[in-house]
């Protein structure tokens, strides 16, 4: 009888088929009984969704359902061509059917893309027939096999790159040869395998590859996908580590009818910036004390000890050769040797036995929100025990729940100190510690000078009780126009204000802001002889009566991107120039530098630039 494999909790047991397999596969093909399902890739900087992966499921109430069943089935049947064709086919159907945004990853086997006698080219026509960009395709290799013809494998990916395709490393880490091929064909993307994604909030050995795994990434110009993200924990430690974009279960499953936005929990939490930027006073370095540790084979009966000596020690990590691997409570500790014959039992065992093998680690440079976060996901033992801190996956000290909730309080009482006493919006400094954490995380936004037009006048006309009530109601139509989550307004002095926008629809929030602006200040102009001129008349120095047209709102904006910048010296000089374009034009107004900067190509990897230059030579079609 034939054997197929099926997915049960994340491994693949052997299943029996009919023993007409074959016909039963070829009537699938015929009858093109496949559905196409869609799972997002997110942006992790922002929370949007730069694509889909394009995932293929045979009949539901057939033992090919499975895709590894199905692929498993058509290599014994020697039909892997055909429904490898037929799943592309499904699947770029459904994705313009479905008017999805973003691009595509479409899955394709290295065999199929270099067999030369396989239908060249077909995939191709249907893309063109479809109207679909090549540059929205990404050709997502999937490993099956232990060695390729590298060369052929280099010409073929080469020749879809020249024609607008990008081309992407499916399940790093997980199969014969990724590595390699990640050296000979420089992909695009790479993802990394859903194993070292899971549980990697618990395992600093997984951290560290995926430290690397994106360190490599970064110096080689290509984007690391996480794969297999199904908690909030590993969400927020994936994108601590710099991982530019992710995929999994808690950001969206897959779906025949996809969603188009993610869930307002992960949007929050994706969209939400620390306002600490990356000062060491407010990540975890701030919490790190300096603790006793001990090795794996050190007895219980000899950590007993040490929580006797010191009554304030709560938990001792246990470290092997510099890398933490579980925590004692004292708590578990003395729990378990106050029973009967425990502590005679198991007092001379190795404190591995006791210890709590998967405690919260976490990395120095995590900012104390997103570290709160992770202990309110996480169970509620991490507040009372603490957290094990680490530098690199080195062991560097312990953390407390007590200091972490002492310092969330104090940056509180910052932030009310340093805020404006008029509106209550953040002053110059939490300012420019937040555009200089934006610079640090390397992340682009749009600085947006906010200026009144004519404030003298009308503070001068209706006094300054009047010009404090205009500039509290400036503050509040420019907070409602922000997206909390993501967007941060300060307030500068006087009738200035500041807002950084990592928002996307940024500029309709402008214009909606002038609008109701508009409408605002006509109100608080009382005097009805001003309101139907237009402005007021006041007398000069010289004793000469001079108009002024009523306050406006002028807003100047300016695109920021990290690697141009440094200091928040120097955003205050670009966003000041977009502020003073913008109050040259009259009325309510919104100037937008829109001009391109240019850059040098010195500091480009050599693997970006080559992907620059066309090559004439036309190479077969194999896709």
């Amino acid at each position: 009888m034939q054997v197929l494999l099926s997915r049960q909790s994340n491994r693949y047991a052997p299943i029996p088929l009919h023993p007409t397999g074959d016909s039963h596969l070829r009537q699938i093909i015929e009858r093109r009984e496949l559905t196409a399902l869609f799972q997002p890739i997110i942006a992790l900087r922002d929370g949007t969704i730069t694509g889909y992966e394009g995932l293929i499921r045979g009949p539901s109430d057939s033992p090919l359902h499975s895709p590894a069943n199905l692929f498993r089935a058509a290599r014994e049947a020697g039909l892997e061509v055909e429904v490898e064709h037929l799943c592309r086919r499904v699947v770029l159907e459904s994705f313009t059917r479905l008017d999805l945004p973003g691009r595509l990853f479409l899955n394709v086997s290295p065999a199929c893309l270099m067999r030369r006698n396989a239908r060249h080219g077909e995939t191709l026509g249907y893309i063109r027939d479809l109207g679909i960009a090549p540059n929205r395709i990404i050709i997502e290799l999937t490993e099956n096999q232990p060695a390729y013809d590298y060369n052929l494998l280099r010409e073929a990916t080469r020749h879809y790159r020249e024609m607008g395709f990008q081309i992407a490393i499916d399940d790093l880490g997980e199969g014969f040869s990724s590595l390699r091929l990640w050296s000979e064909l420089r992909p695009e993307y790479v993802k990394i395998d859903m194993h070292f994604i899971q549980g990697i909030n618990r395992d600093p050995v997984k951290r560290q590859f995926v430290r690397s795994i994106q360190q490599i990434a970064q110096n080689s110009g290509c984007q690391a996908i996480a794969e297999g993200i199904e908690t909030q924990a590993e969400l927020l430690l994936v994108r601590e580590l710099g991982i530019g974009f992710g995929q999994g279960y808690y950001l969206g499953r897959p779906n025949a009818l996809p969603a188009l936005a993610l869930t307002t929990e992960v949007e929050d939490l994706l969209t939400r910036q620390s306002p600490c930027g990356t000062d060491d006073a407010l990540t975890a370095t701030k919490l790190a004390r300096a603790a006793p540790w001990v090795s794996p084979t050190t007895s219980n009966e000899r950590i007993y000890v040490m929580f006797a000596a010191d009554p304030e020690l709560q938990a001792v990590p246990v470290v092997d050769q510099g890398r933490p691997i579980g925590l004692i409570s004292r708590f578990n500790l003395i729990d378990r040797f106050a029973r009967p014959y425990h502590r005679e039992l198991f007092g001379k065992e190795p404190c591995t036995y006791m210890m709590d093998p998967a405690p919260l680690v976490v990395d120095q440079g995590i900012s104390l929100q997103d570290l709160s976060d992770l202990i309110v996901a996480g169970d509620r033992q991490h507040l009372s025990n603490g957290f094990i801190i680490t530098a690199n996956g080195q062991y560097l000290g312990m953390g407390s729940g007590h200091d972490l909730v002492r310092e969330i309080t104090q940056m509180q009482i910052t932030a009310a100190r340093y805020a404006n006493p008029l509106t209550l919006l953040p002053g110059n400094v939490p300012i420019n510690r937040h555009i200089d954490g934006l610079l640090h995380a390397r992340v682009s936004f749009w600085a947006c000078y906010c200026d009144l037009d004519h404030f003298k006048p009308y503070n001068d006309i209706y006094g300054y009780c009047r010009g404090d009530d205009l500039i509290q109601l400036t503050g509040r139509i420019l907070s409602d126009a922000c997206d909390a989550s993501c967007d941060f307004i300060g307030h500068i002095g006087g009738d200035d204000f500041i807002i950084l926008f990592q928002s996307t629809d940024w500029e309709a929030r402008c214009q909606a802001a002038l609008e109701r602006f508009e409408e605002s200040v006509a109100l608080l102009s009382t005097k009805e002889e001003d309101r139907q001129r237009g402005g007021y008349e006041t007398e000069d120095r010289q004793g000469n009566r001079v108009f002024h047209p009523l306050v406006s709102l002028s807003l100047g904006v300016a695109p920021i991107e990290p690697d141009l910048y440094k200091t928040h010296h120097e955003i205050a000089d670009v966003a000041t120039a977009a502020k003073k374009q913008a109050k040259k034009i009259p009325g309510n107004s919104l100037f937008v530098e829109r001009r391109e900067i240019s850059t040098s190509t010195d500091d480009v990897p050599s693997s970006i630039l080559a992907q620059r230059v066309r090559i004439d030579s036309t190479p077969p079609v194999f896709f």
